[in-house]
């Protein structure tokens, strides 16, 4: 799980995802990210951590300034080292989100060394 409460800075507004001091879309897909990450910290084994891959989410309802959100990841599918999570994010009020993540177990310091390449080009 995680949670947040809506602030000016995590509107479509401050975000420019939109027009509407309301929560940002943007912000509530890093927050559905966050519960996935956060239900895989206790299973993963030193030196492996996961990078998302996907993310398919319906934003079903707007949620105003001051209201907290919580949201949920729960492990469905293990496909080697991909890893699906249904997801689905609620306000105070009503289910404000619902849908699928996808992340990918790598190893972090094999990761960072690709990445890193880049930057040599």
């Amino acid at each position: 799980t995680a949670q947040t409460t809506v602030t000016e800075a995590n509107t479509a507004l401050a975000l420019g995802s939109g027009q509407v001091p309301v929560y940002a879309t943007p912000a509530l897909v890093a927050l559905l990210e966050e519960a996935a990450v956060n239900a895989l910290k206790p299973l993963l084994e030193a030196g492996k951590t996961s990078v998302g891959t996907r993310v398919d989410v319906s934003h079903l309802a707007a949620t105003p300034i001051g209201m907290i959100v919580r949201a949920q990841a729960t492990l469905s599918k293990v496909d080697g080292r991909r890893l699906v999570f249904d997801v689905v994010a609620h306000d105070e009020v009503e289910r404000i989100a619902e849908g699928l993540h996808e992340r990918v177990v790598v190893d972090e310091q094999r990761f960072l060394a690709r990445v890193q390449e880049k930057t040599s080009h």
